[in-house]
């Protein structure tokens, strides 16, 4: 009976001992639950802390403002003058070759009058270069300038035949007056020079743009020999 018992109560102490290992391992597994839960649980509310006090990042768009400049286009007309200039020719006065017969007859054509005050000559001007013209007063060398016309009009005189009308030509100075009364007015030129020349100085009658007057007579008074020019130019 006693051994009985005895072992009896070596088994509840067994058991009473492997109640109390169970007990203590359970109190350390809920001691290690919970000490997870507790670290879970700072981790989740430290994550939260984190997540509400974390700071706040606040996003700047810079304003990007963009200037385009278009270039400056300068427009530039050009204007092109053309200046016309006319050119007006003007067509000399062609006088004829000197008369191969200077006692022809040629037609009696009166143009006017020639005055030159200096040596108190006042007399008819005719057309032509022939003795027989120049017989009737001063004659003009047909084919050059008329009087008051552009060019050279050119008179030849006696001065000791018939009426000696050019007797005293070489007795004209510079700026005495050579009168010509026409049908297209009266036109008063003013002598510039005079010359002794011989008989073939033809340039006498050349025919310029100015407004001139060529007066001649044989020279000396009596003779052939030579020629007495007197020139003017038109004052009016």
């Amino acid at each position: 009976m006693h051994r009985r018992w005895h072992s009896r109560g070596r088994r509840i102490a067994c058991i009473d001992g492997k109640l109390n290992a169970m007990s203590r391992r359970f109190a350390l597994t809920v001691g290690v639950v919970t000490l997870i839960v507790t670290v879970i649980s700072v981790a989740f509310f430290n994550d939260n802390d984190n997540a509400v006090t974390a700071p706040s990042t606040t996003t700047i768009v810079a304003e990007t403002t963009t200037t385009s400049t278009l270039p400056t286009t300068t427009s530039t007309t050009s204007t092109t003058t053309t200046t016309s200039t006319t050119t007006t020719t003007t067509t000399l006065p062609t006088p004829i070759p000197p008369p191969s017969d200077t006692n022809a007859a040629e037609p009696v054509i009166e143009l006017g009058t020639i005055s030159i005050p200096a040596i108190d000559i006042e007399m008819g001007l005719h057309e032509g270069i022939r003795l027989t013209t120049l017989d009737l007063g001063p004659g003009h060398w047909p084919g050059t300038a008329m009087p008051g016309a552009q060019g050279n009009v050119v008179v030849a005189g006696h001065r000791v035949s018939k009426h000696q009308v050019f007797l005293h030509i070489n007795e004209l100075v510079v700026g005495d007056e050579i009168i010509y009364e026409t049908d297209a007015g009266r036109f008063i030129y003013a002598v510039t020079d005079m010359q002794v020349i011989e008989p073939s100085d033809l340039w006498i009658i050349d025919q310029t743009p100015a407004y001139t007057t060529t007066l001649f007579a044989c020279h000396p008074p009596g003779s052939t020999a030579q020629r007495y020019a007197v020139f003017a130019t038109l004052a009016q």
